[in-house]
């Protein structure tokens, strides 16, 4: 009897229960807290993040043209009428990154969390579904400055920048395919919150019966239906063994529901007595928030159980992106942002029993683009390589489960124009659970 539905079951529930698994911290406004301060998180909605499988962020996330029978690729939903088989993954992730800036000086944070979550069914010889929960983006920010008199007009003063929140994509998509083409959809909701406070704190003692604190507090809530469309052409070269596949992805621009509260807390300091009084509040603001265009292409070259070798190009339209409640959201935005992976697999003999290492698929990859954060006038770049592979854990070669890492080590931005850069090493570990279901008996 197989144990796997039990073990969907317990991971669903751990996933749906812990939805962020990250280090506890003292205080939002610390920069040198155990969460991952990104600063450059505090524009748009955020740090874009990458849901991908653990198999695919090794390859440098070459997703347009990329599938594989016992793996989900849900950045490209044609992908799904390849699958073969009941397929389970879920993953880890964990990161490092240090910031640093013009002067030398620099810190160091990071995180661990729950990755994602795709269940891949295929349906039928043509077809296929998938469903599941990837992020999208998250806001981990904290920093301080510091206010000087007269610049101040209660002095000397600390300000405080702090943030926090994310995206979140739950699911499902199918896809179909006709001869060589596959044309698949996603569609889903996409919801989260952010959250930002700035505080003014006077550092002027002698003066305590003017002394206060002001805050500005700012909380979005989001949510709405958000779909992707894709396309996949597979096409056999003249020795059957090789495969040239080319893919791309659209996504058009979408309004997602947003709800905004802003508002001003004053805290007076009359020497043994503190009294908060809220100075400002809007009240809740309905409105809008229109998520880019965005698209990609690539093309994909395999040799059947042996190799592959892709590369992939995608670009984002922020011009149009922006909130009707919120102009908050479009400050520090480009108006194009894009990447280039180049990423590849190779396993030394998929056949053989004896030698473990040589069922292993060792994956690589390497990235260059921009972010879709501009400030300065000044584009923020980011680039990186990936380096990992998929284990079996089972030692039949009917099973096509694994073990997989990735290890992602990068750097954005840069120290230019008084910004600051960023040396990040990001680790992922997932599982692939592979089983036959919805298949009838067959007697004898």
């Amino acid at each position: 009897m197989s144990h796997f539905p039990a073990k969907c079951l317990i991971v669903f529930l751990f996933v749906t229960s812990s939805n962020v698994l990250i280090a506890q911290t003292s205080s939002i406004s610390n920069p040198n807290s155990e969460r991952e301060n990104n600063p450059y998180s505090k524009y748009g909605i955020g740090e874009l993040w990458n849901g991908n499988s653990t198999a695919i962020k090794a390859m440098g996330s070459i997703t347009s043209a990329f599938q594989d029978p016992y793996l989900i690729n849900s950045d490209n939903p044609a992908s799904y009428s390849s699958l073969a088989i009941t397929t389970f993954e879920g993953g880890l992730s964990a990161s490092t990154r240090t910031i640093s800036n013009a002067a030398g000086s620099s810190y160091s944070t990071g995180t661990a969390s729950l990755a994602y979550l795709n269940i891949g069914i295929p349906l039928g010889k043509n077809a296929g579904m998938s469903f599941g929960l990837r992020p999208m983006s998250k806001t981990y920010y904290a920093m301080v400055d510091t206010l000087y008199a007269p610049a101040s007009p209660v002095g000397t003063a600390v300000r405080s920048y702090a943030g926090q929140g994310s995206l979140s994509y739950a699911y499902i998509g199918a896809a179909y395919r006709y001869k060589g083409l596959s044309v698949g959809f996603n569609f889903g909701y996409l919801f989260g919150n952010f959250q930002s406070l700035t505080s003014l704190i006077p550092d002027d003692t002698l003066a305590i019966n003017r002394s206060y604190e002001s805050q500005f507090e700012r909380y979005n809530h989001i949510g709405g239906t958000y779909w992707k469309g894709g396309v996949m052409y597979e096409h056999k070269l003249r020795d059957s063994a090789y495969t040239i596949r080319f893919g791309g992805t659209l996504t058009l621009g979408q309004n997602l529901n947003e709800k905004l509260n802003n508002y001003q807390i004053s805290i007076y300091n009359f020497g043994d007595t503190l009294v908060n009084d809220t100075t400002y509040n809007a009240g809740d603001k309905n409105g809008k928030l229109k998520l880019p265009m965005s698209y990609s292409f690539g093309v994909m070259l395999e040799k059947t159980d042996k190799w592959g070798f892709g590369i992939d190009y995608s670009a984002s339209d922020w011009t149009g992106f922006g909130s009707t409640v919120d102009s908050a959201f479009a400050l520090g935005i480009a108006a194009k942002s894009y990447k280039i992976a180049i990423g590849g697999m190779f396993t030394p003999n998929v056949n053989d029993i004896q030698n473990y290492f040589s069922r292993v698929t060792f994956r690589f990859g390497i990235y260059y683009g921009a972010d879709y954060i501009k400030i300065n006038n000044t584009d923020i770049p980011s680039y990186g390589l990936t380096l990992g592979g998929s284990f079996p854990y089972k030692r039949s070669l009917r099973s096509h489960s694994r073990l997989n890492a990735s290890l992602d080590i990068g750097r954005l931005g840069t120290t230019a124009n008084n910004l600051l850069q960023q040396n990040y090493v990001r680790f992922g570990l997932g599982l692939t659970f592979n089983e036959r279901w919805f298949i009838p008996r067959k007697y004898e």
